[in-house]
């Protein structure tokens, strides 16, 4: 089992920058990929950005790319979401998840998931 809490959400103004924080615990960090992903009311959840467990790998959605940058710090068992020029479409509950799929941007194949942290983004 790997247990993911996420933290740093918050309520911005547009263009504003967050920092999403997903601390991991239980079984070895290093082994699995890691994901975020969001969901707004109303909405399928959605792929926002991923990294592979090395870190040398890293995929965005196209709305986010750009804006957006995933970082892991294996030493510290932590995966990070950096978000710059926040818009209010990007106001969603955002969730971390942790898999060892090689499919990455789609929520079914990750094995593991954070209760989520929200981001609103006022206009």
């Amino acid at each position: 089992q790997v247990q993911l809490v996420e933290s740093g959400g918050g309520l911005v103004q547009t263009g504003a920058s967050l920092r999403l924080s997903c601390a991991a615990s239980g079984r070895t960090f290093s082994n699995y990929n890691m994901g975020w992903f969001r969901q707004a009311p109303g909405k399928e959840r959605e792929f926002v950005a991923a990294i592979r467990r090395s870190g040398g790998s890293t995929y965005y959605a196209d709305s986010v790319k750009g804006r957006f940058t995933i970082a892991r710090d294996n030493a510290k068992n932590t995966v990070y979401l950096q978000m710059n020029s926040l818009k209010p479409e990007d106001t969603a509950a955002y969730y971390c998840a942790a898999g060892d799929s090689a499919v990455l941007t789609l929520w079914p194949y990750y094995d593991y998931w954070g209760q989520g942290t929200q981001v609103t983004v006022s206009s």
